[in-house]
């Protein structure tokens, strides 16, 4: 088979606006030992599944103690270039994704922290969060500051960007927000969304309810929380970004981990959710990942399209064309970021030019 960059499923069927292949999983830890483990446990999983299955984001706003936020920056600087070096050492194919979240653009620690973890390690990073921030002018003058960082570090292309939306503010102006250049991802805040709202959206809406049990408006089914998840994934969907759903604080009870990811995945159109414990990883993953049968579907559909120079088919009976095309390579991506995309399968090769 064939496989050029010309005949590319992505650049036939895509487009312009499309999201970075990210990691369905973003893990986030903000004390040094759990860093540690995070990282190991990340190099772990890479051997097992051969590939970076999920981020590790090493967390500078509320990992960091109040008066110790200088400390804590060069110390995940510090840790993020030991992993660096030692990666560079071995042959594993995409061992690590290290990404950093800083404090706010208007926290006294916002620039202290971007010139120590990009101006010490901007190397090292996947990528950098924002949190709360509620319409353009922040993402820009973030930009403004880490690009200053970035040019005395040893770090030629961009840093990419994520967002983190917590505010009803930041949900008014999520469209502008994902439009941004720079911006690559965004994420819902839920329990500084929940907060902002003076105590008019009640606590439970922060946590997940128990299957059929009679309770007051959870995570997934109170009306202004669930607006909020729709317009942060819609508006990534609109312009080619990765809409990252939200903690889960349930983080022993993997079933409910596991149902709350299905639901942020198959009911409001989520691709990436974030870990707060290591336990949620694997749960994450398992949600996030198409059944076999869809993969082997998507596989033989893509194949015969590429065969026809993607010309309109018929498979088992059914008619399809671009539009179905586009839907089943994406199911082959998924399947490819979650490990789940055999070496054998003949679709495979798309993913290693």
């Amino acid at each position: 088979m064939n496989h050029t960059n010309v005949t590319h499923p992505r650049h036939v069927l895509l487009g312009a606006a499309v999201a970075a292949p990210l990691p369905v999983c973003d893990h986030y830890c903000g004390v040094e030992s759990r860093m540690r483990k995070a990282l190991a446990l990340q190099a772990e999983m890479t051997e097992e599944f051969g590939t970076c299955v999920f981020d590790v984001t090493l967390d500078c706003e509320d990992g960091a103690p109040v008066g110790g936020e200088k400390d804590h920056a060069f110390m995940v600087s510090a840790l993020v270039n030991q992993g660096l070096v030692a990666t560079k050492n071995k042959a594993i194919n995409g061992a690590r994704r290290v990404a950093v979240r800083v404090h706010p653009v208007d926290h006294p620690a916002f620039e202290q922290d971007v010139q120590i973890v990009v101006g010490e390690a901007g190397a090292a990073w996947s990528h950098l969060m924002l949190p709360k921030v509620d319409g353009v002018a922040d993402v820009d003058r973030a930009a403004r500051v880490i690009d200053a960082a970035l040019a005395s570090s040893n770090r030629a292309q961009a840093l990419p960007l994520h967002v983190l939306i917590e505010s009803p503010l930041a949900v008014q102006q999520v469209a502008a927000i994902a439009a941004h250049p720079r911006v690559q991802s965004l994420s819902f805040g839920l329990m500084d969304f929940v907060s902002a709202h003076g105590g008019a959206i009640p606590a439970s809406a922060m946590a997940v309810a128990e299957p059929g049990a009679q309770t007051t408006y959870d995570q997934f089914s109170h009306p202004l929380v669930v607006r909020a998840k729709l317009e942060v994934s819609a508006a990534c969907h609109a312009f080619g970004k990765v809409p990252s759903h939200c903690v889960v604080t349930e983080f022993k009870r993997p079933d409910v981990v596991q149902a709350a990811a299905l639901r942020a995945s198959r009911e409001l159109g989520y691709t990436r959710m974030w870990s707060i414990h290591p336990d949620q990883i694997r749960p994450i993953l398992a949600a996030f990942t198409p059944a076999q049968s869809e993969v082997e579907q998507a596989s033989h559909i893509i194949c015969a399209a590429h065969a026809a120079d993607w010309a309109p088919i018929s498979v088992a009976g059914k008619l399809h064309d671009r539009a179905s095309y586009r839907y089943y390579w994406q199911v082959l991506e998924k399947a490819y970021q979650t490990a789940q995309l055999d070496h054998q399968d003949p679709a495979f090769p798309y993913f290693v030019l």
